[in-house]
């Protein structure tokens, strides 16, 4: 049996700290109607609809302006319900990017016509059914940097062997979900947190403060288990550090959070104004719109 999840809550509080303007969310999904898009038959979940208009709905709830919708796992290679719906807030003149799962048979027409819908990367799954494996993103990596797109990884760090290694080995900038879906049980000093903080430091990956919920031992926020994690990983490198909803949280492990809460939470990894603009504004900024 295919697990089917829980909705997002309908009703996002504003957060509690005043987001600054041009404000990104990097990571978030849209899913459905199923009839129109189906899922992959080998998938892990099954998630309620979540429409463009419930997303744009919660950006102007919390303030932001911008976003990054990224293709789900319960898609497999079909990139069309995130196409269609960049295509959608491209003709309402709104700036929204998209990263892509493709995989290395992926013909240059393609990469092109998705490139010319927003799209500016491709995104990597070792966690989930309907990914793609590591041997395509080898196939892929030349083509990837030859447009000046990243690749993004979906991926437990303190499972996955050689990170670094083979993050170094490619010829494009890597983005990792989640925090390297790192599970705070783990604690701050294991081997494979530490590998994602050097690779932060020397500046060859990128990390998206979100999805606290897949990491945490807690059931609701604040995550108090979350909050040495993050601040690691800000003090490794803050310019290679994004904020994304994770919205509307698909196959999670706790309750239903609110987002205005989720958003509150980065006030407490970043108390500091200057530090939440370059997060949320100035390193989104160079990574997807630059």
């Amino acid at each position: 049996m295919i697990p089917l999840c829980a909705a997002a809550d309908p009703a996002p509080r504003m957060p509690g700290f005043t987001v600054p303007s041009g404000a990104v969310d990097c990571h978030a999904h849209v899913f459905g109607p199923e009839g129109r898009y189906p899922y992959h038959p080998e998938r892990t979940y099954t998630p309620p609809d979540a429409s463009l208009g419930d997303y744009l709905t919660l950006h102007r709830t919390l303030g932001i302006e911008r976003g990054v919708l990224v293709q789900p796992s319960v898609y497999g290679l079909d990139n069309r319900a995130t196409r269609d719906a960049l295509r959608s807030l491209r003709r309402c003149g709104l700036d929204y990017r998209g990263v892509a799962v493709v995989d290395g048979s992926v013909e240059e027409g393609e990469l092109n016509a998705l490139q010319q819908d927003g799209f500016c990367g491709v995104r990597l799954n070792l966690l989930f059914k309907g990914g793609i494996d590591w041997q395509d993103v080898e196939a892929l990596a030349g083509r990837l940097a030859e447009r000046d797109w990243h690749l993004q990884f979906l991926v437990d760090v303190s499972t996955f062997e050689d990170l670094g290694t083979r993050v170094r080995r490619l010829p494009v900038p890597v983005v990792v979900d989640h925090m390297g879906h790192m599970p705070c049980a783990k604690g701050v000093n294991h081997s494979g947190f530490l590998a994602l903080c050097r690779l932060l430091e020397t500046g060859n990956a990128w990390v998206k403060l979100s999805g606290a919920y897949r990491i945490t031992d807690g059931q609701s926020p604040p995550y108090e288990d979350v909050l040495p994690f993050a601040r690691q990983l800000l003090s490794a490198n803050e310019e290679r550090c994004v904020w994304g909803s994770d919205w509307p949280h698909p196959h999670i492990p706790v309750a239903m959070p609110n987002d205005g809460d989720l958003l509150s939470e980065l006030a407490r990894w970043a108390p500091d104004e200057r530090l939440r603009q370059r997060i949320l504004v100035d390193n989104p900024e160079c990574l997807y719109f630059s």
